[in-house]
């Protein structure tokens, strides 16, 4: 169908009166989505039919790459057939099962502890650690809703699960197959603030921990009322001293992507590693969104996602190499 041009015009001339306007008021005057309040400040409006935002990692453009740009030369993603297993560990009397993800190909290799969310592990979730293992790393997955006989998607917060993970990454830290003394944590929604604590509050980082990944994380107590929730984050990240790397979409829920934000810019302000990652066209689940609902952004933002927290976890783990 012919687009009607004088419909068109009209549009345009709103879009040219809300631009002059704050970026929020433009946004809603063009009729697309809400901009998190704390992004206007990296965004730019511009005088045209559409509105572009620049986000966290377009501020000083890290992921600028001269061999792709000026040789055309992509790099070439590390891929491995994954071998699984069950192994088990222990808070005292308790056994917490876990799955055990590496590459299939007799070496030794960094050791990565994944957490998983409320969702907990399924066939869905259980393809973000399989990924990482097949980029090159032992993969330790806990379940720790079976272990602590939790059902999936609960409300409320055991703290005793971070005592858990805490307890996991000594585990792996012990098994042979591992190529460094220190590992990673990676993690997804409140697999984040699980990990946090795990790293904060039991004293994992830095001497057993050297880096922190997470996808769109919970970064406060579930169980604090909901204004907390909000507007407040949890106090353990502002004393995360490890390299941080987190990802979320621009579609995320505003109660989930403030306290991340602001953890950022907080951490930045402290002179911390960390990274933030905003990818368009997105919102949660988008690493494991299964194929009847999927987007090809999902799908783009996930590759990406995957490959970047390779590198990081690489870069700070070879030193730990032999």
């Amino acid at each position: 169908m012919i687009p009607d041009t004088k419909a068109v015009a009209v549009r345009r001339s709103r879009s040219s009166e809300c631009v002059k306007k704050l970026p929020v008021i433009a946004t809603l005057c063009l009729g697309l989505s809400a901009v998190p309040a704390v992004a206007e400040e990296w965004g730019r409006t511009y005088d045209k039919a559409w509105v572009r935002y620049l986000y966290p990692q377009d501020e000083e453009q890290w992921w600028w790459d001269d061999e792709w740009w000026n040789d055309g030369r992509i790099s070439v993603p590390v891929n491995h057939d994954v071998v699984v297993e069950q192994t088990a560990y222990h808070n005292g009397d308790k056994e917490i099962p876990a799955y055990l993800m590496r590459p299939d190909d007799g070496n030794k290799h960094p050791g990565v502890i994944f957490v998983h969310g409320r969702r907990g592990l399924d066939d869905l979730t259980l393809r973000h650690p399989r990924r990482l293992a097949a980029r090159g790393f032992v993969v330790l997955v806990p379940d720790l809703w079976f272990a602590n006989f939790i059902d999936k998607f609960p409300i409320e917060h055991d703290p005793v699960v971070e005592e858990d993970v805490a307890l996991g990454i000594d585990f792996l830290r012990t098994l042979p197959v591992l190529s460094g003394k220190r590992i990673c944590a990676v993690s997804h929604t409140r697999g984040g603030y699980i990990s946090l604590r795990a790293l904060v509050t039991y004293e994992r980082q830095e001497s057993a921990v050297a880096c922190w990944v997470s996808y769109y994380p919970h970064l406060q107590d579930p169980n604090l009322p909901e204004p907390m929730q909000i507007y407040r984050y949890a106090p353990e990240a502002d004393e995360l001293r490890v390299p941080a790397l987190i990802f979320f979409g621009e579609h995320e829920q505003y109660q989930r992507h403030r306290p991340i934000t602001s953890v950022y810019e907080s951490l930045k302000k402290k002179g911390r590693d960390i990274r933030l990652i905003v990818y368009p066209g997105v919102g949660r689940g988008f690493d494991f969104r299964p194929r009847h609902v999927r987007t090809f952004a999902d799908e783009l933002a996930a590759k990406d996602a995957v490959q970047r927290t390779a590198t990081f976890l690489r870069k700070h783990l070879e030193a730990d190499a032999p």
